[in-house]
């Protein structure tokens, strides 16, 4: 990662960095649901940081329903072509290894909140 917010993540919440389509596989694998952050590049995008700011208040405003990881650099490109979720940042949702919804870009609190809700209630075929 390239930016302190993005590094924060991880050093500081411990989320996963994923490097490599093994440990994007695994991760996303785990029994619950999943949230990918594909930050982008922050020197580029301003977005990428605000993301990484809202994420973490995201995960406790849902009470630990979701996990989250960072997709590294490496394996970025992969991950939104297999996804289809080309625009960056992205939050991209998981359950068995499957994903059940996407949000790319920044949104205004109401609208995470709703969406992410309707994402976590959506079963794997939706």
């Amino acid at each position: 990662m390239t930016h302190p917010l993005i590094d924060r993540l991880s050093a500081e919440l411990g989320w996963p960095c994923l490097e490599s389509h093994d440990d994007m596989t695994a991760f996303v694998a785990r029994e619950g649901v999943h949230v990918l952050f594909i930050p982008g590049d922050p020197a580029r995008n301003l977005e990428s940081a605000d993301v990484a700011v809202i994420l973490p208040e995201l995960r406790m405003a849902f009470q630990g329903r979701f996990d989250c990881a960072v997709v590294d650099e490496a394996i970025e490109a992969e991950v939104r072509e297999a996804t289809r979720v080309l625009k960056t940042p992205s939050l991209i949702f998981y359950r068995a290894g499957e994903v059940i919804g996407a949000l790319p870009k920044v949104r205004d609190w109401d609208e995470y909140m709703a969406r992410i809700t309707q994402i976590l209630t959506r079963s794997n075929a939706a």
